[in-house]
Formats: structure tokens, C-alpha cells, sequence
């Protein structure tokens, strides 16, 4: 009698993605979803309402119900969008439209102002500054509305 062999297979993204879209609410969305070789899955969800710890542990055993660990080894990570972290979906920014953020263009420069819109193509923050006009002795805020693509 030969011995069987099991064979870790490979969890395929697509299966996990529409696992987690079945248990999303109409408001909520895929941040980030990522399976490494080694089979961990790491699941990042966000809603315009916020996600709660409870959402995040139904997600999770959600998916592992419709997993066999029998066929597949994997190690899982349910969890929601940091307030620290970059956005990665336009979704995030639709939902920060009106809120204060911090930017770091590709050129290294940091701004901070307020998210006033977000297109497919990019984004608007309004920027105030306190500045002195020339000929004048007292500095004056004055808010500017700079444009980024995406890329930028």
C-alpha cells in the first residue's frame, strides 16, 4: 500500500473574495485582500459606517466555515481599515471627503487639509496656511486647493 501524499493547495483569491462579498453590507467594501504562498489570508474591509469587531469575527468565521482545512492549511486575518494607513480603493476617499488628511506626494511632500473631492482620476484637499502678504505686518490664513492624480 502507498502512502498518500497531501498536497497544500493553493487558496485561490476569487473564492475568498466572494466569500467575504456575501457577508458584506450594502455599505461596506474590500479594502485589501491578500493570500500569500504560505496560504495566510489577510482580509481588509471598510464601510462608510465603520466596522466593528463583530463584523470582522463574522467575516472570518464566515470564511473559515467554507474552507476544509482538511484540503487547505491556511492561516486567517479579518480586520477593518486602520485611521493610520493609505487608502488603497477610491471608496476610502469618497468616505473622507469633508475630513481632515495628511498626503505625502511622490515628490516627499507632506500636506494636511481637508479631502474636498475624489474622482476616479484623482483628488482636492484645500490647504490653509498662515502667510504675510506683501506690505503687510501680520500673517493672514489663506487656503489654497491643490489637485493630485492618484499616481502622483
Amino acid at each position: 500500500m502507498s502512502p498518500i501524499l497531501l498536497v497544500n493547495q493553493m487558496i485561490s483569491k476569487e473564492k475568498i473574495e466572494h466569500l467575504v462579498e456575501e457577508k458584506l453590507t450594502d455599505d461596506m467594501f474590500i479594502v485589501d485582500l491578500k493570500i500569500s504562498a504560505s496560504n495566510v489570508i489577510s482580509v481588509l474591509v471598510d464601510s462608510f459606517k465603520g466596522v466593528d469587531i463583530s463584523t470582522c469575527v463574522a467575516i472570518s468565521r464566515y470564511i473559515e466555515s467554507s474552507l476544509d482545512r482538511e484540503y487547505e492549511d491556511f492561516a486567517l486575518e479579518v480586520s477593518s481599515a486602520g485611521l493610520g494607513q493609505s487608502f488603497k480603493v477610491l471608496k476610502q476617499y469618497l468616505k473622507n471627503v469633508g475630513r481632515e488628511i495628511e498626503i505625502v506626494t511622490d515628490e516627499g511632500v507632506k500636506l494636511e487639509g481637508v479631502l474636498v473631492e475624489a474622482t476616479n482620476e484623482g483628488i482636492k484637499i484645500d490647504v490653509t496656511t498662515k502667510e504675510k502678504p506683501e506690505g503687510s505686518k501680520k500673517k493672514i490664513y489663506v487656503t489654497r486647493t491643490h489637485e493630485f492624480l492618484y499616481n502622483q
